[in-house]
């Protein structure tokens, strides 16, 4: 039973990490969505694809950053969906350990 309440633990940092990265993600969309609000419809702007850039219209760049932000947004809300899972799984692992103790030492008293 501690053996899976470490792995438990683990999977919660795991998904503590990844929770992170997503947030600077956004956050990055957020800030380059920002900085480019000031640009003109017949802006030049380029996009990642890969390795490569592609040449855009200020619209469809827009657009792009919008939809990934709801990427991460859907990821932190599967994230967080997981943790809490795990959370229930770590309390009732910690209520069952508990509950064994509490029968052995009932057991030892009563002998």
């Amino acid at each position: 039973m501690q053996v899976t309440k470490i792995e438990t633990t683990k999977k919660m940092n795991m998904i503590d990490m990844k929770c992170d990265m997503v947030k600077t993600g956004k956050q990055k969309y957020k800030l380059t969505e920002k900085g480019t609000s000031d640009l003109t419809d017949n802006t030049r702007v380029y996009i990642s694809v890969g390795r490569m850039f592609v040449l855009t219209n200020v619209q469809d760049m827009r657009s792009e950053l919008k939809a990934r932000q709801d990427k991460c947004d859907k990821a932190l809300e599967l994230l967080n969906q997981k943790k809490e899972f795990l959370l229930k799984s770590l309390k009732e692992q910690e209520d069952v350990l508990r509950e064994l103790v509490q029968q052995r030492k009932e057991a030892d008293i009563s002998k």
